[in-house]
């Protein structure tokens, strides 16, 4: 009886034991999580929902956002684009986790912890701040699917431990500052599909299979690169001992000890032969009296030139006057001399990128069909399309920024290019010459949230229902607490926040676009141009604020809410009468029907079609006439109109439902085959 008892005590243990283990894992998962957001998301803004309910639970039964779960257990992160910053190391406890996606935010750090996911399938991390090398240890991942690390600060060889992920199909290491070799294994590699290289420090001889299996354009950039046509050919000199035993790769590959590049239409001579001595002697006596030609010609011409300097000044500024982005190309072919602002002839030719994706020269641009969108404010937006088809950008001609020199608008270029955030339109790049600015963005191709508040008003117009437009706004809202918290320190405003500023992309999100280019004008010529988005206090001190940012988004809030554009309109106090109205703004109009009692006037007629969201529309209206009030102190701030929009509760846009996590792509460049290949 002992043995049967002693036998069932041990049964009994070990059962409690397996119990509690199932029970503390999920509670693991979470808590690895909940550490993640402390370490990515300091504000505890853009995870809002990673919050357990007051009854207990989890990061699966809560409905996190982008956590999903099997049996309790995480096994899929996908946050992308949320401007996360920080480390990865509290992610590597999730020893179930299948896919993470965690591209286009600031994360840094290593991706080290990453290789700890025994598990992974699909792991998407590209356009992030990431530094370190790769680490070999990413072998043990043996069920490893795609893995895309582009768009980031790597450094070091291309790990031959690679070789050992025989499942892969996709490999984008693109756009970093990885040095060494490219392993050989690439050409043999059993499954791999897709592999993307292109601009890095690799350097040496590429196999024939290699370029045979892959297109050269996944190796394009990396100019320590040799081998058969389209590369150029190449021969190699044997490393000397010294150097192969130091075991450093040098970035730079034209200092590397082991590889030279060598055209083998120019060999090395040891002498010169007499054909040459005298060929050399005749150019010498050929150069010599070029140049006393040319001397002479100057002296002789000295007196004409400066008798017609002043007519030829006057028709030289005539010329420069007419530059135009249409005729930038004859400009620019002739390599004239630099602007006196410094600017030379290489100079004026060069785009400047904010970012490694792909990148493309001025003359693309130019060659690119152009179609005028609109003229702005601050100048003529274009729609580019290059002519590989597929690069498609918003370009901006500055009109008005002309005064601005090039120390002074490169400043303001690197603040509004290193800003990412899903709800605001992305700087690409920039240009610069003393007479032609031009900014190059990400094209949206929804229109703005003016053209679909008061464009084809009446019959036959589709409305644009309370959901969407308030989703557009609180897109918009967190786009503008963006910028305010970025630079709370230097009170850096946006400075022409308007509806048609407002722009959606291609999954109807909103994106506030213009941001920071009024600071390239004189504050009176920006304030100037609000119109009826300015607040009370810049008709008096003529300058811009992220106060003054707050009354003009209320003024936009107003605006989708009455559906009226900011300007004159008749005040309900006085008789409806032509001759009679009396002229008053958007916000005063609005204070003056809610003060009369007259609310139900206030909303747009397309609205009242709507059943059950009196209330929304209320709360949305004392968020918009809190802040328009005339005292800049008194108004919120954005974080906390936001707080407020979110507060308000209303569903998913439908324009907005492509872009739900819970239906959303896991990667936005791959097709949707992750089910037929078994992720799960």
């Amino acid at each position: 009886m002992e043995v049967y008892a002693s036998r069932f005590l041990f049964l009994l243990l070990l059962l409690l034991s397996l119990s509690t283990h199932s029970l503390s894992t999920p509670t693991n998962d979470t808590a690895a999580l909940s550490l993640f957001r402390s370490q990515t998301d300091a504000h505890g803004i853009l995870l809002s929902n990673w919050t357990l309910p007051a009854t207990g639970g989890d990061a699966c039964s809560s409905s996190w956002r982008g956590v999903r779960c099997i049996n309790g257990r995480v096994t899929a992160l996908s946050l992308p684009s949320l401007d996360l910053r920080g480390p990865l190391i509290s992610l590597s406890s999730l020893d179930q986790l299948r896919i993470v996606d965690l591209h286009n935010n600031r994360l840094n750090g290593t991706v080290d912890p990453i290789a700890d996911c025994s598990n992974l399938k699909l792991i998407y991390l590209s356009g992030n701040d990431f530094s370190g090398e790769i680490p070999s240890t990413i072998a043990s991942l043996d069920r490893l699917l795609r893995l895309d690390l582009s768009n980031n600060n790597l450094k070091g060889p291309i790990p031959n431990e690679i070789a050992n992920l025989t499942r892969l199909l996709t490999l984008r290491l693109q756009n970093n500052e990885l040095s060494g070799p490219i392993p050989q294994f690439f050409d043999s590699f059993p499954q791999l599909k897709e592999l993307n290289l292109s601009n890095n420090e690799l350097y040496g001889r590429l196999s024939e299979g290699i370029l045979r299996k892959f297109s050269d354009r996944s190796f394009s950039g990396n100019e320590g690169l040799c081998g058969s046509s389209p590369l150029p050919s190449c021969s190699f000199v044997e490393t000397p001992p010294a150097a192969a035993s130091a075991g450093t790769v040098q970035s730079n590959p034209s200092s590397l000890p082991s590889t030279t590049i060598i055209d083998e239409n120019k060999k090395q001579r040891r002498g010169l032969s007499p054909g040459a001595i005298v060929a050399i002697v005749v150019a010498n006596s050929v150069l010599l009296l070029v140049i006393t030609s040319f001397v002479v010609a100057y002296y002789c011409g000295r007196y004409s030139r400066d008798s017609n300097s002043k007519s030829g000044s006057e028709s030289g500024k005539r010329r420069r006057s007419g530059s135009s982005y249409g005729s930038e190309k004859k400009v620019y072919a002739n390599n004239g001399g630099g602007d006196s602002d410094g600017t030379t002839a290489t100079d004026r030719s060069r785009l400047v990128f904010f970012d490694r994706r792909k990148q493309f020269e001025l003359e693309d641009l130019l060659r690119a069909s152009a179609e005028m969108l609109g003229k702005g404010s601050l100048g003529t937006v274009y729609k580019a399309v290059l002519d590989d088809g597929c690069t498609v950008v918003a370009v901006k001609r500055l009109k008005d920024a002309n005064p601005c020199v090039r120390k002074e608008f490169e400043q303001y270029m690197d603040v509004i290019g290193k800003l990412k955030h899903p709800n605001i339109v992305r700087l690409r790049a920039y240009y610069y010459a003393k007479e032609e600015k031009l900014l190059v963005y990400d094209f949206l191709p929804n229109g703005s949230l003016h053209s679909l508040l008061h464009g084809n008003r009446g019959p036959g117009r589709i409305p644009l229902d309370w959901t969407t437009r308030i989703s557009l706004v609180l897109g918009a809202a967190r786009g503008l607490a963006r910028i305010h918290e970025e630079y709370a320190a230097t009170m850096i405003p946006h400075g022409n926040v308007k509806s048609s500023n407002i722009l959606l992309d291609k999954n109807g999100v909103a994106c506030i676009s213009d941001f920071g280019l009024a600071l390239l004008l004189n504050p009176v010529h920006a304030t100037a141009r609000l119109g009826g988005y300015r607040a009370p206090e810049q008709a008096e001190i003529k300058r811009l604020s992220q106060k003054a940012d707050v009354y003009s988004f209320g003024v936009v809030v107003l605006e989708v809410l009455t559906g009226r554009a900011p300007s004159q309109y008749p005040s309900p106090t006085r008789p409806r009468v032509e001759e009679e109205e009396q002229a008053v703004d958007l916000p005063k109009w609005v204070r003056s029907v809610v003060r009369d009692e007259w609310t139900s006037e206030v909303f747009d007629q397309e609205l009242l079609r709507y059943k059950n969201i009196e209330e929304e529309l209320v709360a949305m209206l004392h968020v918009g006439m809190a802040c328009v009030v005339p005292v800049p102190e008194k108004r919120p701030t954005m974080m906390e109109v936001v707080k407020m929009i979110e507060d308000i509760r209303v569903e998913q846009s439908p324009l907005g439902e492509d872009y739900d996590e819970s239906r959303n792509s896991l990667s936005p460049s791959l097709a949707t085959t992750e089910d037929a290949l078994g992720v799960y």
